[in-house]
């Protein structure tokens, strides 16, 4: 393999950083429903990549089939209602409780294998989970002895979780026959149309907002869209899987600490201990299943290496 160009854990420690600036510069569009957020998030992110995609990509838009289409569609409509109730979220709970909870994803796809692919558990596996959902628990407990409304908040959060695992169910199959760019472009496009149809339902006001909303519409496409998840699809050429799952999972910490300084958000009792308890429970979790690919893939090779 060859030498990467620059060093890919500075590109996941450099994605960290910047996806962990998404909730705080949700927070401060504090004007603009959480539907239109989510929608100039997408919509600016798919105008930047259109030059590239039309000029180098074009092509690849011919071999896309039926089916393809159809399960990027549904990629790009659980990623719009993803994103709509984990900012809706932040109207009610805290950074620090919305994204520990939202990270709990990695828990919700592994579920979602074992119901539709039939993957197996390991015991480490439930036990890593068990610890996981119980810091989730303790940090909705909290949250509740505070106000109900942040409860409600800590709820949307976790359908948040729910629904960014079906965008990524249900793309993963197309995300191996297209080139990150062009399925991206696709799924945010689709995504973007489903936001706006969202938005003119609900009769949310495109326009009217004040100017430093926009940059914040511009730094949530920027920042969290391409220094962030695209530089850890990058680094996926570089890194395991398990590696940057890691590196993810530091995305709490990261937006509690820019939601200190900038928001002036505290974090209270239950959210030390139960946020802490999650991250260790997906720790334990991403290790397990990563162990358990490594024996699976060692076991297929030693039959192909008989036959």
């Amino acid at each position: 393999m060859r030498i990467p160009p620059f060093n890919p854990y500075l590109a996941v420690v450099t994605g960290v950083i910047a996806v962990s600036t998404s909730a705080v510069l949700v927070k401060l569009a504090d004007q603009a429903p959480a539907a239109i957020i989510a929608n100039y998030r997408l919509l600016i992110a798919v105008i930047l990549m259109a030059p590239i995609v039309l000029l180098k990509h074009r092509h690849e838009f011919q071999f896309i089939e039926r089916k393809d289409w159809l399960l990027s569609a549904l990629a790009g409509i659980f990623l719009a209602f993803h994103f709509i109730v984990w900012f809706e979220s932040l109207n009610y709970t805290s950074v620090a409780s919305s994204v520990v909870l939202v990270t709990l994803q990695p828990i919700f796809a592994f579920l979602g294998t074992y119901l539709f692919f039939q993957e197996r558990f390991s015991y480490g596996a439930i036990i890593s989970m068990v610890i996981a959902l119980l810091g989730s628990v303790i940090i909705s407990w909290g949250d509740f002895q505070v106000s109900g409304v942040a409860l409600f908040g800590d709820m949307l959060a976790l359908l948040g979780a729910v629904l960014v695992t079906g965008y990524f169910l249900m793309g993963q199959q197309v995300r191996k026959r297209l080139s990150l760019m062009t399925y991206t472009f696709v799924v945010y496009g689709i995504s973007s149309i489903t936001l706006i149809l969202y938005n003119l339902i609900g009769q949310n006001p495109f326009f009217g907002y004040p100017a430093d909303h926009w940059l914040v519409f511009l730094g949530l496409a920027i920042f969290p869209t391409f220094f962030g998840h695209t530089l850890f699809n990058w680094a996926l050429k570089w890194l395991s899987t398990a590696t940057i799952s890691m590196g993810i999972v530091f995305e709490p910490v990261g937006a509690s600490i820019l939601a200190y300084f900038i928001l002036g958000e505290t974090i209270t009792w239950s959210q030390w201990l139960g946020g802490t308890i999650v991250l260790f429970g997906l720790f334990l979790f991403i290790m397990s299943t990563t162990k358990k690919r490594n024996v699976t893939l060692s076991k297929k090779r030693a039959r192909n290496g008989k036959t």
